[in-house]
């Protein structure tokens, strides 16, 4: 381990850390002790202060969404901290720095190794827990909506699932880039909390037809882009209120893995429908979209037009509380767990 002479310190040899114990309910989040994670050349280790819990944790924990090679096995996506030590080769950063990072897992740990491609600042004005529920959910929309979908200036776009942490970042990153913004919910709490965070309008998608209400509010065009996280039979819904070339992001499949689609409506109107996972993909392309947001979206953080949404936060031993808090869907924005 590689530690900044002019900052140097000793580190524990070990660290406390939520397991995995056996796929199952939130239950089998255990805190255990693990070894202290060595930094490997290109990486940074954080002593994490927050890190923050979303779906893929929830889907692992049941067995569905193992890491990918490499990866810890350690749930957790996202992290703050400060910069313990440096990896070989790593410049970009410092020992004593502030950071928020992009992991493909470990952050349910005192300790967490990041590639420094995926660490960015700590936004000003923002403490840990704040920006520890950041990067997962920014650098997903980032991807999806605006690289993949090319929301463009002057389109709209609807999101699925407004009140969820990537809807809350959807909602604030495209309003606050001057797009109009739609969204769906299923209470009334949840649409005012999305509407007072910039969506236009919060359609009720338990007593209203969302397509309906969208090509209304586009005065019979339809939406440019959809960020979709439900899938199944939705996906053709979708197509339906569609503006001509219009574009649909899928970045989970929460109402089943399989749709049947209309062709033609696909054929005749030129729409497209892509998708992706960002943990899989590597070191270079998740640095490509940091550096994006770092220039585009963190200004916003700061000036405070955007601003994080944290719902509740857990001790790191009650990890199995927060993943119960996340699947009785009750929650709006982001919860995160403290360090």
């Amino acid at each position: 381990m590689n530690i900044a002479a002019e900052k140097a310190m000793t580190l524990p040899e070990t660290m406390h850390a939520v397991e995995i114990t056996q796929p199952g309910k939130p239950e089998v989040l255990k805190l255990g002790t693990r070894p202290m994670p060595q930094p490997r050349p290109g990486e940074v280790l954080i002593k994490v202060e927050a890190a923050g819990v979303n779906r893929p944790d929830v889907l692992q924990r049941m067995g569905h969404y193992p890491p990918p090679p490499g990866a810890s096995d350690i749930p957790g996506l996202e992290v703050a901290g400060t910069v313990v030590a440096l990896g070989e080769g790593v410049t970009s950063w410092k020992v004593g720095d502030a950071v928020c990072a992009l992991v493909s897992g470990g952050g349910y740990a005192e300790y967490c190794a990041a590639p420094a491609p995926q660490c960015l600042p700590i936004p000003e004005g923002l403490v840990p827990i704040q920006a520890a529920v950041l990067p997962e959910t920014f650098f997903t929309v980032w991807t999806n909506v605006f690289d993949r979908a090319r929301l463009a200036p002057g389109e709209t776009l609807l999101v699925q699932g407004g009140a969820s942490g990537i809807g809350v970042a959807a909602i604030q990153m495209a309003s606050a880039l001057g797009h109009r913004v739609f969204v769906t919910a299923g209470t009334p709490e949840k649409c005012r909390a999305c509407e007072l965070l910039g969506a236009e309008r919060a359609i009720n998608y338990k007593s209203e037809d969302f397509g309906a209400v969208a090509k209304e509010l586009t005065g019979g065009r339809g939406v440019d882009v959809i960020l979709d996280m439900v899938g199944g039979d939705y996906v053709d819904r979708e197509l339906k209120c569609l503006a001509d070339d219009g574009r649909i992001a899928i970045i989970a499949m929460l109402g089943g893995a399989k749709a049947t689609v209309s062709l033609n409506e696909i054929l005749r109107r030129r729409l497209s429908i892509t998708g992706s996972a960002l943990r899989p993909r590597p070191i270079e392309f998740k640095g490509a979209i940091a550096k994006a947001l770092r220039e585009r979206v963190w200004p916003l953080i700061a000036s405070g037009k955007i601003r994080p949404m944290v719902f509740e936060a857990f001790p790191l031993d009650q990890a199995a509380s927060a993943h119960a808090l996340m699947e009785s869907d009750k929650h709006i924005g982001k919860i995160a767990l403290t360090v």
